[in-house]
């Protein structure tokens, strides 16, 4: 049997809805790996890449439903979650009774958990899927998977990741998966906010953005990605480039949203990310909208330099 096949060895259609950046890369990896693709998203334009490799196109989530096996959805937030599920030709519009609904939005436990109740009457299996790594790894099939769900829907979704993620880990039932990718991704987030204010520490030695940036990666406080992306920052201190968009800044607005929101549940104070939300909800929507969360960064340095000199 290989990953594309059912237990009793009938090949499987599968399904994505969603096809911003990261849906539109895990879509090119299932068809690189010659699995049968349906697509859909709410702009169809979208989809013409995708078709022009291979892929089918549906009309609605509905029709997607009703043409294949198992449905990858990766969506913006729980708003649109609940749209595609739920709304007029949604996906548990098509009598989806026996199917694999795989979920892998950024959205929080509790949505997730609402989800389930709704996919669970529908007769369908829910595994819930939110992934580490950017547009790269998702061509790649290199992503961290962190999974929710019942042992048996997990057990019938691993064929399918391990096309799409480096390691999947399960760390328990729906809402385990969300309230993990929260975690993996605070610590990324309340760095850029600390480093953009370490930045305004040091906005007026005579070092250059370069020197910085390469001193700052080379700390044992610094990130990964800081390590990866030390050039990317020189250049973006420095005015003469801008970071490839990998976290939309807005997307990570929302992701500490949900980190408080989920901590405040459970009755812990957040009292660091709560600050960073609030840096990043500003900045999200006004000097760095649109461009990559590390922007924030460099937020006050040009205007910090200027006026220390």
């Amino acid at each position: 049997m290989t990953t594309g096949q059912t237990k009793g060895g009938k090949d499987m259609t599968h399904g994505i809805c969603g096809l911003g950046r990261m849906g539109a890369a895990m879509a090119e990896r299932l068809l690189a790996q010659g699995v049968d693709l349906v697509v859909w998203n709410r702009d169809p334009a979208k989809a013409a890449p995708l078709v022009a490799k291979g892929a089918k196109q549906a009309e609605s989530p509905a029709a997607l439903a009703a043409a294949c096996d198992t449905v990858i959805t990766m969506l913006y937030d729980a708003a649109a979650v609940e749209q595609v599920y739920s709304g007029p030709q949604g996906l548990l519009s098509a009598a989806p009774k026996g199917k694999l609904f795989i979920e892998m939005s950024t959205i929080g436990p509790e949505a997730i958990l609402s989800l389930g109740q709704a996919v669970a009457a529908a007769g369908a299996d829910l595994v819930e899927c939110p992934v580490g790594g950017t547009i790269g790894p998702a061509r790649e099939g290199r992503l961290l998977g962190l999974v929710g769900g019942s042992a048996d829907a997990v057990a019938l979704a691993r064929p399918t990741l391990a096309h799409l993620c480096r390691r999947v880990e399960h760390a328990g039932p729906l809402g385990a998966g969300a309230r993990l990718k929260l975690a993996v991704n605070l610590p990324l987030l309340v760095y850029w906010q600390a480093l953009r204010e370490a930045m305004g520490l040091v906005s007026d030695l005579s070092m250059t953005p370069e020197q910085l940036a390469d001193l700052m990666a080379d700390t044992s406080g610094a990130c990964m990605a800081v390590k990866h992306r030390a050039g990317e920052l020189a250049a973006l201190l420095a005015g003469t480039g801008e970071p490839g968009l990998a976290f939309e800044a807005k997307g990570a607005a929302k992701d500490l949203s949900h980190m408080v929101e989920t901590a405040s549940a459970q009755g812990q104070a957040m009292p660091v990310t709560a600050a960073a939300r609030d840096a990043f909800i500003a900045a999200a929507a006004g000097p760095i909208a649109g461009r990559d969360a590390m922007t924030i960064t460099a937020l006050d340095w040009a205007a910090l330099r200027a006026a220390r000199r």
